[in-house]
C-alpha cells in the first residue's frame, strides 16, 4: 500500500459529515477514571485536529495529545494547540499508528477516529494499547467499513485495469482492511475489556458536482493522487475515468443531491477497574 500525502483543505470540505461518526463514538465513551488529576488522552490519527478539539470540550481539564504521521495535517492542527478553557492542554505530535508505543506513559483514554483502516494488522497493537490504559480507562475507535462499496470497488478495479495496473496496481488497501464489529469485540474481550461494538450505515446527502469523487479525493483516493502527483496528465485521465464510473454508481437526485451510503464500524473497550 502506497504512503499518501494528505491535503487538509480537501479533507475538510466534508467536515460535517466526517465529524458525525466521531461525535457518535464520543457519546458512547464513559466518564474517565481520573480523580484528583487531569485526565490523559491520546487521539491516534488526529488529522487536522478538527475533532480532537471536541475532546477538550468534553474534558476541559485534560491533557490531550493528537498523534499523526502527516506533516500537512499536523501543520493544520498546530493552530489549535495550546491551553484549553478548562485549564487543560492540547498538543500535537508526529507519530505513526503502525508503530506507536504509548509506554511508559499511561492514558485514561486512547481514541482513534477513521485511522486504523490505514494500518495493516492494527489489531495486533491492541494488547499494548490496552496495557497503557489506567484501570478503568477506555480504548475507543471507529473505522470505515465500506471497502465493498462501489466507491472502493470501482477504484480498485480501475487501478487494476490494463491501462493503470503497472503504475497503480499495488497502491490501494484491500477489502479486508478492517474487521467486523464481532471480530473486534472478540479481540478486545479476550484482553479483559468490557466491550461495546456496533456498526452504522450513514446516508450522507452530498451536494455539488461529482460530490462522491470530491469526498474520496480527501481520503481513499490519496494513495492514487500521491503516486500520480508528478504526472498531471495521467492524474486527469484517471480522474476522468473514475468520475464516469462514480456518476453511474451514485446518480444525483434532481433537486436533492447525491446519496452516499457509508458504513462505519465502532468499538468502545473499557479496561477493568482492577486490571
Amino acid at each position: 500500500m502506497s504512503a499518501a500525502v494528505w491535503d487538509p483543505r480537501q479533507y475538510l470540505r466534508h467536515e460535517g459529515h466526517r465529524a458525525r461518526p466521531f461525535v457518535d463514538l464520543l457519546a458512547r465513551v464513559p466518564e474517565l477514571p481520573a480523580e484528583g488529576r487531569p485526565p490523559r488522552v491520546a487521539d491516534l490519527g488526529c488529522g487536522p485536529g478538527n475533532v480532537t478539539r471536541l475532546l477538550a470540550e468534553r474534558w476541559p481539564a485534560a491533557h490531550i495529545t493528537g498523534f499523526d504521521n502527516s506533516p500537512e495535517m499536523l501543520t493544520r492542527a498546530d493552530g489549535l494547540a495550546g491551553p484549553t478553557d478548562g485549564g487543560g492542554r492540547l498538543d500535537f505530535v508526529a507519530a505513526d499508528a503502525a508503530d506507536w508505543a504509548p509506554a511508559p506513559e499511561t492514558y485514561d483514554l486512547i481514541l482513534s477516529n477513521a485511522t486504523l483502516q490505514w494500518v495493516p494488522g492494527h489489531p495486533d497493537s491492541f494488547p499494548a494499547w490496552i496495557e497503557a490504559l489506567v484501570p478503568g480507562g477506555t480504548f475507543a475507535f471507529q473505522v470505515p467499513g465500506n471497502f465493498d462499496a462501489p466507491s472502493h470497488v470501482l477504484m480498485r478495479e480501475l487501478t487494476a485495469s490494463p491501462r493503470w495496473r503497472d503504475r497503480l496496481g499495488d497502491v490501494l488497501r484491500h477489502a479486508d482492511a478492517v474487521l467486523s464489529p464481532g471480530a473486534y469485540l472478540e479481540r478486545l474481550a479476550d484482553l479483559g475489556c468490557e466491550v461495546d461494538a456496533w456498526e452504522t450505515t450513514y446516508q450522507h446527502l452530498l451536494t455539488g458536482d461529482d460530490p462522491v469523487l470530491d469526498w474520496v479525493k480527501g481520503t481513499g483516493l490519496r494513495p492514487v493522487l500521491t503516486t500520480l502527483a508528478d504526472d498531471p496528465e495521467a492524474t486527469e485521465a484517471f480522474l476522468a475515468e473514475y468520475r464516469e464510473l462514480l456518476r453511474k454508481a451514485y446518480p444525483a437526485t434532481p433537486g436533492h443531491g447525491t446519496v452516499f451510503p457509508f458504513r462505519r464500524v465502532f468499538a468502545v473497550a473499557r479496561k477493568g477497574a482492577g486490571a
